[in-house]
């Protein structure tokens, strides 16, 4: 069965600033009706100011094309009045762990201390999306995140959570647990292995984080996606870097 759709989104996007904005945000606005936009820039956009300011240079650089950003925060101690100003301009607030993303040193360091923040999302109605990995070995990552997700969910019952690119049957596993949780899943997740990374010839293209997993993690996306679960969305997780790095 084929199956068309004329206005897609892309639920994970990250289009950068300056010149590299300019450069690919029409390649998106090409095929994508909209995006999610990741805040994590060299300056992390954590106020209303900063996510109005970065919309419109979004819009200026897709041209004529029509593009819609839904614009999210960059997590940190938000006070309810900024998150009351904000929350019609966003779709949701981004964590980051501290140490494993770009803009990395900005990300959350103690998550014993969001609670206070996340219960303000919660009763705010605002969605919360997550990196969700530690700074551990690079195959064990997500799974050694996984604690974490079920605490939110389970502390906030009411949130509604986001766990972002998504690439083992274990977090798979909890979207069927948790009624609150969501997630993206990019396409070279339903595609490739961490073999086709480096079981052969090294493919340094191929590489992405989170790093691809097993057969059977890819299996367990697979299914989910085909089956069309309702609160698995595609987010392609596009994020261009210059050519050194």
């Amino acid at each position: 069965m084929d199956l068309i759709l004329d206005t897609p989104l892309d639920m994970h996007l990250h289009l950068r600033e300056g010149a590299m904005l300019e450069l690919v945000a029409p390649f998106s606005a090409a095929q994508f009706a909209g995006g999610v936009i990741m805040p994590n820039l060299v300056q992390p956009v954590d106020t209303l100011e900063r996510v109005e300011a970065y919309r419109a240079a979004i819009i200026s650089a897709c041209g004529p094309l029509p593009f819609t950003p839904y614009m999210t925060l960059f997590f940190r101690d938000y006070s309810r009045a900024e998150l009351l100003a904000a929350r019609e301009a966003i779709i949701g607030v981004k964590l980051y762990p501290a140490g494993i993303t770009p803009q990395r040193e900005a990300g959350v360091r103690d998550l014993d201390q969001i609670g206070d923040t996340v219960d303000l999302l919660e009763e705010l109605d605002i969605p919360l999306l997550v990196h969700g990995e530690t700074d551990g070995f690079v195959m064990e990552r997500e799974r050694e995140f996984l604690p974490v997700y079920r605490w939110l969910a389970e502390t906030f019952p009411r949130l509604r959570l986001v766990m972002e690119h998504i690439t083992s049957a274990e977090t798979v596993a909890l979207l069927d647990r948790y009624d609150n949780l969501a997630a993206t899943v990019t396409l070279h997740h339903l595609l490739i292995t961490l073999d086709d990374v480096a079981g052969g010839l090294l493919r340094p293209e191929l590489f992405c984080k989170p790093i691809a997993k097993t057969p059977l993690d890819r299996e367990a996306l697979r299914e989910a996606v085909f089956a069309g679960h309702p609160r698995l969305f595609f987010g392609s997780d596009s994020a261009p870097h210059p050519r050194h790095r």
